[in-house]
């Protein structure tokens, strides 16, 4: 959500700082700000829309000035509007916030009490004016920001620069992360480490709870208790062009052709050369578990379902999946003997992060899939399993899913082989298959022609349905969840076999259904559901391998054609029509693909 950096600099800070949230723009925003001391002065400016508006308007109205914090926001309390825009201003006083302070009405009135008035409708705005008053009643700038934050009540990531002080910033983090740079002579504060990737690979990461005051030469950090705490510094290796499209239009369709690269690189750290599937320290003993509660939101939670066959499946352990936002309001019951297994491309998703340490104390272990090795979610597992998709800047999930999927497939392999569910060779089988995925990855990326001609169709549409059975219902579920992200068509998915329930009445010829029907044992029963769809003038889009459009291609709309692959891999490679779909289907209507409205890469708030 939305983008924090700050900078005690050496040089004129607004063109690094607008520069710094361009590498932000992948979480999704709506405004954004900057603001800078120059000669103990605090001025700001702030636009609607994209930066550029913001860089169009700094060209006219210059800021100066070595100090300075910036922010793009994703409205949240008020219109997104210039006048709610960060930063924050009062009196001596500037702020940007990542978080929702969930006590902000009584603050307010708190605050008229005192005579004093709003100009915003954000949450952010009292904790500027709170700030302020402290200011005025005779407390220092960190006196102030500590009086507020013990007021704060919800999640919040802030930085703070005042009037008069060019050689100071505060911040603090509870609930969204939070990571100080270090410089030659420098500091920075950012949302995240691509942030301030070009700026400095030196980075520390904030802890829950934590408060930081920086100057350029010295960084003091407070735990939540107000004892004083050592954070390690980290070398972190982000790499810069991967942060480009590389040519490619967008950075969606990058991500959606580095997938064989990426999925190679998952593989190979975890399956060894004589064939051992290895987890990082402190690993796991599927012997030891009788269940496992899933738990994740949007995409990850599609990859959640599509595991939970798997496991269930080959490993035969029970499997409950939870969206995160309502996982920990349900209280579930943790039965011991409980794995607590969470999926998150971020690592920060709140709501996720809500879910875990709902489950700490109560699960066995707590395992975590996430993309940012140093992310909240993988510290406070006992078990964190990257997943190597490398940065991925599009909002909609591409190659970070079948990365997870990939990831999640051989953790459900080990647990098959260790609990003795399937033997040596069946093993084997499985894992050839796995070790084969970049291929048929690339041979799916080659039906790209075929795929953009269906969407050309598909574009025309309000509305669209998915149907698939077995693995491929999850699928469905992240193919219509990519289609409504990206191109703003309506769709939906259903199991196959639920058609007849209810979802029938909606076919007519002006309704497409999109149908995943690889040639496995359930393709008779899926194709016998698409021809009741053809029989009231449903226009199908069947995708499958070259056996079944043999089968069953004739009398519809339009046929995709993936390649032939074992039955436990077909989730991953079938992932990648449903992406090129959604890609085309969005570029054929004049979408913004890769940030699109009302959207955010990263969802820190809940």
């Amino acid at each position: 959500m939305c983008g924090i950096v700050g900078i005690l600099g050496s040089h004129e800070v607004a063109p690094t700082l607008v520069e710094a949230l361009k590498r932000l723009e992948y979480r999704g925003y709506d405004s954004a700000g900057i603001a800078t001391i120059n000669d103990g002065k605090l001025d700001r400016r702030r636009a609607i829309g994209k930066l550029v508006n913001l860089n169009d308007r700094l060209v006219h109205e210059p800021l100066a000035g070595k100090s300075g914090i910036g922010h793009t926001r994703w409205a949240t309390h008020g219109a997104p509007n210039e006048n709610n825009a960060h930063p924050h201003m009062s009196g001596n006083v500037a702020v940007v916030h990542n978080g929702i302070i969930e006590n902000f009405r009584e603050l307010r009135a708190e605050l008229k009490t005192l005579g004093i008035n709003f100009n915003t409708d954000t949450d952010t705005e009292t904790v500027a004016l709170l700030t302020q008053h402290f200011v005025e009643n005779g407390a220092t700038p960190v006196e102030a920001v500590n009086k507020t934050l013990d007021k704060l009540e919800g999640a919040f990531a802030l930085a703070f620069i005042f009037h008069g002080e060019q050689d100071l910033m505060i911040a603090a983090r509870k609930g969204s992360p939070l990571a100080i740079g270090h410089g030659d002579g420098e500091m920075y504060v950012g949302s995240d480490a691509i942030a301030l990737s070009p700026l400095t690979n030196q980075i520390t990461y904030l802890e829950e709870g934590d408060r930081a005051v920086l100057t350029r030469n010295s960084l003091e950090i407070r735990d939540q208790n107000g004892e004083l705490a050592n954070r390690a510094i980290k070398t972190i290796q982000v790499d810069s062009a991967r942060v480009d499209k590389a040519g490619y239009k967008h950075y969606m369709a990058k991500e959606i052709a580095e997938q064989p690269t990426v999925l190679a690189n998952a593989i190979n750290h975890y399956l060894s050369a004589n064939g051992d599937i290895a987890l990082p320290d402190p690993g796991l003993d599927f012997t030891k578990v009788d269940r496992l509660t899933m738990v994740a939101c949007g995409t990850a939670y599609y990859a959640c379902l599509t595991a939970k066959y798997w496991f269930e499946q080959i490993a035969r352990i029970p499997v409950e999946v939870d969206v995160a936002s309502e996982f920990r309001y349900r209280e579930p019951p943790i039965p011991a003997r409980t794995v607590a297994l969470f999926v998150s491309q971020s690592g920060e998703t709140a709501d996720t992060l809500a879910a875990l340490r709902y489950c700490e104390g109560k699960a066995d272990k707590i395992v975590s899939v996430v993309n940012v090795p140093e992310s909240s979610i993988a510290r406070e597992s006992d078990l964190a399993l990257p997943i190597f998709a490398g940065i991925e800047v599009g909002v909609a999930s591409t190659k970070a899913f079948t990365c997870q999927l990939t990831v999640l497939l051989m953790l459900a392999l080990k647990a098959a082989s260790e609990r003795g569910e399937i033997t040596n060779s069946q093993l084997e089988d499985h894992l050839s298959a796995v070790r084969n995925l970049p291929a048929l990855i690339n041979a799916a990326l080659e039906q790209n022609a075929s795929i953009q001609s269906a969407a050309r169709k598909i574009s025309e549409a309000r509305d669209v349905l998915f149907l698939g059975r077995g693995l491929m219902f999850p699928i469905g579920h992240e193919a219509a969840l990519k289609l409504k992200e990206i191109s703003y068509i309506h769709a939906e998915a259903y199991a196959s076999g639920e058609l007849k329930h209810g979802p029938i009445a909606l076919i007519d010829k002006h309704v497409p259904v999109i149908v995943l029907a690889p040639s496995d044992t359930l393709f008779d029963k899926t194709v016998s559901n698409m021809h009741e769809v053809m029989a009231r003038k449903g226009k199908v889009v069947l995708i499958s391998d070259h056996q079944g459009l043999e089968e069953a291609s004739d009398g519809v709309w339009a046929t995709i054609e993936m390649p032939t692959v074992p039955d436990i891999v077909t989730p991953i490679v079938y992932a990648i029509p449903a992406q090129l779909l959604a890609y085309h289907t969005a570029v054929a209507k004049g979408t913004d693909v890769d940030q699109p409205r009302n959207l955010a890469k990263s969802v820190t708030v809940e």
